[in-house]
């Protein structure tokens, strides 16, 4: 079985890295962007994605603008797109699922939380 490959895009690199540093320990393969931007133009490669972590606060394209813009690239649309906020008020999970993400997980990170929404991949 090959690892699956995840993108993340964060635009605070402590976060790639604690995250990209705990999900290689659980055999996952790590991409990661700093801006939502650079991340569109990687997904429109043939770069094999199996899961994206996209922070939704971020400077210049969030992550509520980005992931609609995800979902229209072909071979995109059924990637899993799970929403990492650090903003867990009433509401915000609603918001990241209207905005076309498949699972949301708040700041700081649960790991089991994490990979049990991993594990729909």
């Amino acid at each position: 079985m090959s690892k699956k490959r995840l993108l993340i895009i964060d635009d605070d690199p402590r976060n790639i890295f604690a995250l990209v540093n705990t999900l290689r320990a659980k055999s996952y393969d790590c991409l990661s962007c700093l801006s939502a931007e650079e991340a569109l133009k990687l997904l429109q490669t043939d770069e094999i994605i199996d899961a994206i972590l996209i922070d939704m606060m971020m400077p210049e394209m969030d992550g509520y603008d980005a992931i609609p813009l995800i979902k229209k690239i072909p071979l995109r649309e059924d990637t899993l797109i799970i929403a990492v906020t650090a903003q867990a008020m009433v509401g915000d999970k609603e918001k990241c699922l209207e905005a076309g993400a498949d699972d949301y997980i708040s700041k700081p990170i649960d790991v089991d939380k994490l990979l049990e929404a991993l594990s729909k991949i």
